[in-house]
């Protein structure tokens, strides 16, 4: 299993690498086009590249952090580092919302002449760009809060380049310059959606939240319909260390004549083939629970 997860964060990160060199280059690209054409929604999406490279940069440190081994200090390793850089991915996406929807409304009060067409080359090669790069981050682990985090801010970019295609097309076609600012709010808010998301996910593991896919009540009832042995399960308390490492402690009160072992090692493996946790503290008791509720 771990040379297993190697392997999986050596391609999340390969993916990442890649993903990074697309966005940071065509990032440049799209300001010096967003400046030359006047364009808000080439210099919003570049603002979003702008974070999606400081995400990818995150993301890949973080994950070179977490393949420290564990010490004295920390026990569990070093893998929340990887839920704390989604955190600040998140929060800096929310601070560029708010300027790309701040300079919006000034535009909207304030018109200035666009170049629409340096505006549609340009978001061209930025939405092929982030085809490819969404591509490739989609075909590593999803379930990593970081790989999910760096794709959705890829497709934030991939529609706000569709956004700023739309925008130059329609100046072409007729003039409207207004068509820039409003379609970079609507960029804003695809960006506020991800991010939003982003500080959630982050902030429910950090908090110590259960599992939003974990069941307590299905799980009690698996295990005492799997184990005979077992009277009852309480104090169960379950955590993520991180979206794919999902942490667990319970009681379980066995009856009189069970045999101990047995039942932990019955309990454990299930817990491992049902519900894909590994990591368990199991309290065994056969009289009343000497814990006080919590």
């Amino acid at each position: 299993m771990a040379h297993k997860n190697g392997q999986t964060n050596e391609g999340n990160i390969r993916r990442i690498k890649w993903a990074l060199f697309l966005t940071c280059s065509f990032m440049v690209v799209e300001v010096v086009g967003g400046i030359i054409s006047g364009s808000l929604a080439l210099l919003a999406d570049a603002a979003h590249m702008l974070t999606d490279t400081a995400a990818l940069s995150l993301a890949w440190f973080a994950y070179y952090i977490s393949s420290k081994p564990p010490d004295s200090r920390r026990s569990y390793g070093y893998h929340r580092f990887q839920v704390l850089a989604a955190l600040l991915n998140g929060i800096t996406l929310l601070a560029i919302v708010g300027w790309i929807t701040f300079e919006a409304i000034r535009r909207l009060q304030e018109p200035i002449a666009i170049m629409g067409q340096t505006m549609l080359i340009v978001a061209t090669l930025g939405l092929v760009v982030n085809i490819v790069s969404y591509l490739i981050l989609h075909g590593g682990d999803m379930r990593n809060l970081n790989m999910r985090g760096a794709a959705l801010h890829v497709l934030g970019d991939m529609l706000g380049s569709a956004g700023a295609i739309v925008a130059a097309v329609v100046i072409l076609l007729t003039g409207f310059t207004p068509i820039d600012p409003i379609l970079s709010i609507f960029i804003a808010a695809l960006i506020l959606g991800s991010a939003w998301d982003l500080v959630k996910k982050a902030a429910h593991i950090l908090l110590e939240g259960s599992p939003e896919w974990l069941n307590i009540d299905s799980l009690k009832a698996e295990l005492t319909k799997e184990i005979p042995d077992v009277e009852n399960i309480h104090h169960i308390h379950a955590w993520s260390l991180t979206p794919e490492k999902t942490m667990i402690t319970m009681h379980a009160n066995l009856k009189c004549e069970a045999d101990h072992i047995k039942a932990l090692v019955e309990m454990k493996l299930c817990l491992k083939e049902k519900f894909g946790i590994t990591h368990s503290t199991i309290q065994i008791e056969q009289e009343l629970c000497s814990d006080k509720d919590d």
